[in-house]
């Protein structure tokens, strides 16, 4: 019966819906920064594989048809930045200088805690997309020879930390313009950090995702530049 269920093209699927929709439900009801659909969903998902010994291949069967629709729902972000045009075009100057101060400071942090912790070439650039949409990080990690499977884990933890911590770091800094909240989740923590800020409004989803889109396009070249310093 078992290997039925497990065997089955739809088991991946169906797994990481229901883990999700009961992160969801929790979330909706705890309201707390903790209860997390995403990060509920992973550690659910990773406790069944272990409890159960189920081979991450046969879970990913199915499981990596969802991934397919990271690339199109990527994209969708174009639709809020359209109805917001306005405000792009009357502080293109601010987000701009947000969105290469983020990525200048992701490449640099990575480079100065490589140095401290004596990393190696191959760990370093696998570490350097970590701020950047998995679909863009994934191809750099692979050009530069990373290691693409912690290239993703590494992209998802910075996701999640920014969706989780990010309205806790901007209160304590006193970050209150809309703006100024979206370009800080869009170019720190990609998709994940998008979703809260539309969670907050509008306004902040709109600028997240093109802070999203932009910050990956331009790490691709400030990464060709930070590559090579180790």
């Amino acid at each position: 019966m078992k290997d039925a269920i497990v065997g089955s093209v739809f088991f991946g699927i169906i797994l990481t819906v229901i883990t999700f929709y009961i992160g969801d439900l929790l979330k909706r009801k705890l309201k707390h920064p903790l209860a997390n659909p995403i990060l509920i969903s992973g550690m659910a998902v990773i406790g069944i594989l272990v409890f159960f010994d189920i081979d991450f291949d046969t879970y990913n069967k199915g499981a990596k048809y969802i991934g397919f629709l990271l690339t199109p729902a990527t994209v969708c972000l174009a639709i809020p930045l359209y109805e917001e045009i306005q405000h792009l075009k009357n502080n293109w100057l601010a987000i701009m200088s947000g969105i290469i101060s983020g990525i200048i400071s992701s490449a640099a942090t990575v480079f100065v805690l490589s140095l401290v912790f004596k990393l190696g070439h191959q760990e370093y650039v696998t570490l350097l997309p970590k701020s950047i949409t998995a679909a863009i990080g994934m191809d750099i990690s692979k050009q530069l020879d990373g290691v693409v499977s912690i290239t993703v884990a590494i992209i998802i933890i910075t996701g999640l930390i920014g969706n989780i911590m990010g309205e806790f770091i901007l209160e304590k800094f006193n970050i209150k313009h809309p703006i100024a909240k979206g370009v800080a989740y869009g170019a720190s923590s990609h998709a994940l950090g998008t979703s809260k800020a539309m969670e907050i409004g509008e306004l902040e989803g709109a600028i997240s995702g093109l802070s999203l889109a932009v910050s990956g396009i331009l790490t691709v070249f400030a990464v060709s530049i930070f590559a090579n310093l180790i």
